[in-house]
């Protein structure tokens, strides 16, 4: 067999890839030295702009198989038949820390999930928790601002995370699962996912449903205390990377469940609490969980940066069959998503190989831009309609339309009968047994007395005294005992 010849990136052979070009023998280098000017630039332009949120990540391939029928809920087609594979990429990762944070950390994890299906792909964008902090995204910039490093100190301060939590009472909910036992997971394999938004199913008679995703952890549920996770995270920073990598690698491939919870669109407005609030559950007895399939991982990626960091994942990205709520932070996320890729990685990002459909064709008219690939003959027209056998529009809509009523405006989103911040925050911290309550306690307490002002202190307990008495009293006693040390 020949041996492989190195080139430049224009394909020219390279003579010498030891030394580079000088005038004279030990004498300046050369502006004329193009492989060397070459390997120079292109090394200074390997990192691009990390992720603002979720920039820590990890990613496997792997395939979603359909073992229950659901085609009377929703017509998407790689739902279509029980036994229907379907090949996917998913992305793990922190929310708050930046590129070469530690993986072990208490913060929620990503849970992107993208199937190529064969109508084109199809991206869940969610969490490890069924709940998130805010419920409208013009609050979004402002949350991570106040989670993310001070742009004085260069550091998280419990001063902007507690303050904001202060003014956001409807956070109450999703801190109670941050600072409890699931809070840092011991690995990506032993955490459960949600879509966390609520989505649309339409079926093949127009049908439509309201539809939540809960992946359940084959693996089962395990995380880690504060002191297990310092420990871990001083031993190794990537220890979430390592588990999975090597998991995959040895054959041991992670599994979920997955499964959804149903609402008729009848329903939704006369729902006790608004069933498109972000920072809420429907309760599992309103709405059980029904089994659609499993998620097996079993391939991991043979360029991280190529396939992870380069990955593009994007909730307006819809199959027929499924489509948006009147969720508003997932109305917001349709267009911040894909907005974001647009930056970092340029408007053809979705022409790179990890997110390029696999089992259908991109044909529209896209033209151009930063890193075009796509190489289109003279026939080719960039105009619709047209004359000239170009693609043309179906005709049939992805999903059922939303009944909308009343003026433009910045309104409140509207309130339901049993509407409250704070009652399944209670909800939660009931089911807790009292380890777990404890555990809760000393987490919160430990970064709620580490902030300066009493008045911000005082807000903040005033949200977990609304959500249980005995929340309240207890966190207020275990913070008044560590600022009096």
């Amino acid at each position: 067999m020949s041996k492989r010849v190195l080139t430049t990136e224009s394909g020219a052979p390279v003579a010498d890839n030891q030394n580079s070009a000088t005038a004279g023998v030990g004498g300046p280098l050369l502006l004329q030295d193009q492989h060397l000017l070459e390997k120079l630039a292109r090394f200074n332009r390997e990192r691009i702009p990390e992720r603002v949120v979720h920039a820590r990540g990890s990613g496997a391939y792997g395939y979603f198989e359909v073992t229950d029928d659901v085609t009377g809920f929703t017509h998407a087609d790689f739902l279509s038949t029980v036994g229907k594979r379907t090949e996917t990429f998913i992305r793990f990762s922190t929310v708050a820390d930046n590129l070469g944070g530690a993986d072990a950390v208490r913060d929620p994890r990503g849970f992107a999930l993208k199937f190529y299906t064969e109508e084109g792909n199809y991206d869940l964008v969610g969490n490890n928790t069924p709940v998130f902090f805010i419920k409208d995204p013009i609050k979004f910039p402002d949350f991570i601002h106040s989670q993310k490093r001070d742009p004085f100190t260069g550091k998280q301060e419990a001063d902007n995370v507690w303050d904001f939590w202060a003014h956001a009472p409807e956070a109450t909910h999703q801190i109670t699962w941050l600072m409890g036992d699931r809070g840092i997971p011991a690995s990506y394999r032993h955490m459960n996912g949600y879509g966390s938004h609520t989505y649309q199913w339409t079926n093949a008679e127009g049908e439509a449903f309201f539809v939540k995703y809960h992946f359940k952890t084959n693996q089962g549920i395990r995380s880690l205390s504060g002191e297990q996770a310092a420990e871990i995270a001083g031993k190794d920073p990537n220890s979430h990377q390592t588990d999975l990598l090597q998991a995959i690698e040895r054959g041991v491939n992670p599994s979920w469940t997955l499964y959804v919870q149903l609402m008729p669109v009848a329903e939704a407005d006369d729902y006790r609490f608004n069933p498109f609030d972000l920072t809420k559950v429907w309760p599992h007895k309103d709405y059980p969980l029904q089994r659609v399939g499993r998620l097996v991982l079993d391939r991991n990626p043979d360029n991280v940066f190529a396939e992870v960091e380069q990955a593009a994942f994007s909730p307006n990205n819809f199959v027929p069959g499924i489509g948006p709520s009147p969720d508003k932070m997932l109305q917001g996320r349709l267009f911040a998503y894909a907005d974001a890729h647009r930056y970092r990685l340029g408007v053809n990002h979705t022409q790179l190989a990890v997110n390029a459909p696999k089992a259908a064709n991109a044909d529209n008219y896209g033209r151009d831009g930063l890193m075009a690939s796509n190489a289109y003959g003279r026939d080719r027209k960039n105009y619709e309609p047209n004359s000239y056998d170009g693609p043309a529009e179906t005709g049939r809509p992805l999903s059922a339309p939303l009944a909308v009523a009343g003026y433009t405006g910045t309104h409140e989103a509207p309130a339901h009968t049993k509407d409250d911040d704070f009652f399944q925050a209670g909800e939660l911290f009931r089911l807790m047994s009292e380890d777990e309550k404890s555990r809760l306690i000393a987490n919160i307490a430990g970064g709620l007395s580490q902030v300066s002002r009493d008045d911000v202190i005082e807000k903040n307990l005033a949200h977990f005294h609304a959500a249980d008495a005995e929340y309240g009293k207890r966190v207020e006693e275990a913070v008044r005992a560590l600022r009096e040390d």
